[in-house]
């Protein structure tokens, strides 16, 4: 692999131009800055896990790639954001089997989530990061807004009860980020079942 900082901030830039440009209309959520969001929870959890210079640059090219498919369709996007990577990838000096490990990482974040590994497990908690921060509300209204233009929920009622739904089945892998973040998360649990109880 032949990818340093430098050029990974090129081929970032590079990729999150296509996606402000190109990416399907009403992904609220699942935007440019939802990507970049990743890649900085990403490493800010893998610097945590103390993972090696290597194995970061395939997290965060994971990463950088892991909602590129949605430049195509919302359904099974992530089997479209490795054909993406291996598309990409290989002019940037990643090899075979670099590139199937990012590709694992990427699928990994496949609902449900199926790391099997520290760096899959990585991604995927940096993925769902935000169940656990401050921003949890912002970010959650926009997802509520882009499942409404797909028509994947019909009311605030329903969403909520979707979020009770996931939060309940959901858990972070790595010690850094059930240290971090599930605290938070357990409160905006609790907060989002006091309201959908208040309003029955």
């Amino acid at each position: 692999m032949f990818m340093t900082p430098e050029k990974f901030d090129i081929l970032k830039e590079n990729i999150i131009s296509q996606l402000r440009v190109n990416l399907l209309p009403g992904l609220f959520y699942h935007s440019p800055e939802h990507t970049l969001d990743v890649i900085n929870a990403a490493e800010n959890i893998g610097v945590a896990e103390k993972i090696n210079d290597k194995d970061m640059m395939l997290l965060k090219t994971a990463a950088l790639f892991h909602d590129s498919g949605y430049l195509f369709t919302a359904k099974n996007h992530e089997d479209n954001s490795c054909r993406i990577a291996r598309f990409v990838l290989p002019d940037q000096g990643f090899n075979e089997d670099e590139i199937n490990i990012i590709c694992d990482l990427i699928m990994a974040t496949k609902m449900p989530q199926s790391p099997k590994n520290i760096l899959s497990e990585i991604l995927c908690d940096a993925d769902l990061d935000y169940l656990g921060r401050d921003d949890f509300y912002e970010l959650s209204r926009k997802l509520y807004e882009e499942m409404n233009v797909f028509k994947k929920v019909e009311s605030e009622h329903q969403w909520n009860e979707i979020q009770i739904s996931f939060f309940e089945k959901h858990h972070y892998f790595t010690a850094t980020s059930r240290s971090l973040r599930t605290p938070i998360k357990e409160k905006h649990l609790s907060d989002i079942k006091n309201n959908l109880q208040e309003k029955i």
